[in-house]
């Protein structure tokens, strides 16, 4: 299986910022989202947001996206203020790679027309495209799949799809949105697995948000708690789950990650 090996977590030594949210304020509709909101993601990470639904999760990949603009704050990657910059160019100059939680590809379109779509869009050199897309191929065993239209793929075979459409651009920084939603036990693993080695081997950034936070602290560095449009606990799985601003919050006092 290439690229995808036993799974391990990979412990995050390296302390050099590569994302940064800084006082980060989001308002809809008079109502506030994200209050001031400071967030440093190191490099080569796996970062992990819990909080309750309506916290601000989407809203921040949305906001690092350039989806939405932020009411006041500003976006930095690699120290650079990006908050103004426009979605295609802040994707393709800091090399952002974003995961929706639901779509991300073309019905219609085989897996491997998905795949080519995007490689037209990222990649004008042929050779250098279809290099590229054999080494996805490959990476994700897709064999067997390529002349499936997408629609009729399985939960976790769409969510590898999206994945990997989402690095055919050579992302620095990956942005999952719910991964492990309506899933199986062994497709979670697998995806937990995809997660990991792409940390490992691609030296990825990777963010991800989820409501299955066991699954989500199986796979992280460092997650962070969200309550009232901040953060309001950080650190590593062990250390989040037994931070009582969490468990107040969110975990409840009867939460374990085994």
């Amino acid at each position: 299986m290439a690229l995808i090996k036993k799974f391990r977590i990979k412990k995050f030594k390296e302390q050099k910022s590569i994302l940064k949210l800084q006082k980060i304020s989001m308002f809809y509709n008079k109502r506030q989202i994200l209050n001031s909101l400071d967030l440093n993601i190191n490099q080569q990470e796996i970062l992990g947001m819990l909080g309750p639904n309506g916290v601000g999760k989407s809203t921040i990949f949305h906001i690092i996206t350039g989806l939405r603009d932020p009411s006041f704050g500003k976006v930095l990657i690699n120290g650079i203020d990006c908050t103004n910059i426009p979605i295609y160019e802040r994707a393709t100059k800091f090399k952002l790679g974003y995961v929706p939680q639901y779509g991300g590809f073309i019905q219609d379109l085989t897996l491997y027309e998905n795949l080519n779509l995007v490689g037209e869009i990222h990649i004008k050199e042929k050779e250098l495209r279809k290099s590229k897309i054999d080494k996805i191929i490959s990476q994700f065993e897709f064999d067997a799949l390529l002349k499936i239209k997408a629609k009729h793929l399985s939960g976790g075979q769409k969510k590898k799809l999206v994945i990997s459409m989402a690095l055919i651009n050579d992302p620095s920084i990956l942005l999952l949105d719910e991964p492990f939603a309506a899933l199986d036990i062994l497709t979670i693993k697998m995806l937990q697995e995809i997660i990991v080695n792409l940390q490992s081997f691609e030296k990825i950034t990777v963010v991800v948000c989820d409501h299955q936070a066991r699954d989500l602290l199986s796979c992280v560095d460092r997650a962070i708690v969200l309550s009232n449009g901040k953060i309001i606990a950080s650190g590593s799985p062990d250390e989040i789950v037994k931070d009582s601003s969490a468990r107040t919050a969110y975990f409840g006092d009867e939460f374990k990650i085994n």
